[in-house]
């Protein structure tokens, strides 16, 4: 074993950051309870790391009440020697079991980097938000998973009987505006919703102030939208807390009554904007972002963030939760404190264009900062009534 008392349970993230570069200084485990150990229990099981100390390994005997450990001597030593950490975490904790209603071309490459920094079985189930959650209900205590991964507050609201309470020092790394109030869960990312318009037609001061601008018969035929989206849904979800029922009746009336073509999720619509088969369309920010980065300029779509504010503007998170049913809540806990670490946050930021929730990191250069965007106070309270937002869908038949 070695040892190094600076590590700590609230580095576990930054311990696991440090897996990349194979330099760790960790020191041997003593007592029960020792921080080291607990700090490399979270991130999973043992690798192989480059050290500038080497010290003897303890001796473990088995004895039928507790371990007897001996004593560990620390030698300085003028050349990088390789030596193997043992496993601290207990077989039963060297998996977990994810729920994703993320998609897995977003979020696959930061889960693995967590599998190969941890040692532990990352399995996955992607499916919608929404799938995942009913399927979650109907689980109920039941259900093998561990985490559940979402892409909004509404699918995280609707399971939230079946989450237990997450650690502070998880809670601690969002802002409380993207978390729940309890602790139930906390928001990864954020995502904002927009407006994807054709820049070869339009600049943004062609585009209405407000969502019901759309409601201009000028736009029949020319509008993209998702309604089977959890995003779209949780967007509805924003305009029912902030207009009430009968208003985002209205808006969703109109809109449905200008035609709109219907896509399955946000990314084909940009694409569609950008082609030109559609000239507006309703989506998250981040998709434009990702187009960009493989096309750049030339590419013909762009972002507008509508003037007026309002739950067109809306700011969501993506969040995690542990199930209070979880088998594995260890390794689901320390996945959470990955992802809002700042390795996990810097990846979403370089990659997906998403808002960062930890403090201290940067949003992506060329996303429109969150304060120069006019979104409304919502608390994530208010955007979890999925189940209400569906059954105004299919009540004005937009979802079957």
């Amino acid at each position: 074993m070695l040892r190094d008392d600076s590590v700590s349970l609230d580095n576990t993230a930054a311990a696991c950051r440090l897996s990349r570069r194979r330099l760790l200084r960790i020191g041997a485990v003593g007592a029960v309870g020792s921080a080291a150990a607990a700090a490399l229990a979270a991130c999973g099981e043992s690798q192989v790391v480059t050290v500038e100390k080497v010290v003897t390994q303890t001796q473990i005997k088995e004895v039928p009440v507790e371990k007897v450990v001996t004593q560990t001597v620390i030698k300085e030593v003028s050349v990088e020697r390789v030596v193997t950490v043992e496993k601290l975490m207990p077989p039963k904790q060297q998996k977990v079991t994810v729920y994703s209603g993320r998609s897995e071309s977003l979020v696959a490459p930061v889960l693995a980097q967590f599998g190969e920094i941890s040692g532990v079985d990352v399995q996955i189930k992607y499916a919608g938000t929404p799938a995942l959650a009913a399927t979650l209900l109907e689980e109920g205590s039941n259900s093998p998973a561990d985490l559940f991964y979402a892409q909004d507050p509404g699918g995280l609201g609707a399971v939230e009987p079946l989450f237990a309470p997450l650690p502070q020092d998880i809670l601690d790394r969002s802002p409380e505006w993207g978390r729940h109030a309890d602790g139930l869960w906390t928001g990864v990312t954020g995502r904002a919703r927009t407006i994807v318009y054709n820049n070869q037609k339009f600049t943004e001061v062609d585009l209405p102030d407000d969502m019901f601008g759309f409601h201009d018969s000028a736009w029949k035929g020319r509008i993209g939208w998702a309604p089977t989206n959890g995003s779209f849904q949780a967007m509805v979800t924003g305009m029912r807390a902030v207009w009430g029922e009968d208003r985002t009746a209205e808006w969703l009336q109109g809109i449905k009554a200008n035609e709109p073509i219907e896509f399955p999720k946000n990314t084909p619509q940009v694409a569609a904007a950008a082609a030109g088969e559609i000239d507006v369309g309703f989506v998250n920010h981040y998709y434009l972002h990702r187009f960009m980065s493989e096309q750049g300029e030339s590419f013909n779509a762009r972002n507008y963030h509508v003037r007026g504010g309002g739950p067109g503007a809306l700011i969501m998170v993506s969040g995690a939760g542990v199930l209070a049913s979880a088998a594995n809540p260890e390794p689901a806990q320390a996945l959470i404190r990955f992802l809002l670490s700042d390795v996990g946050q810097s990846y979403f930021v370089a990659n997906t264009f998403e808002y960062p929730m930890a403090p201290g990191v940067k949003t992506h250069p060329g996303v429109t900062p969150l304060d120069a965007i006019n979104r409304p106070d919502i608390a994530p309270a208010e955007l979890t009534d999925l189940q209400g937002t569906q059954d105004l869908l299919r009540r004005l038949e937009i979802l079957p």
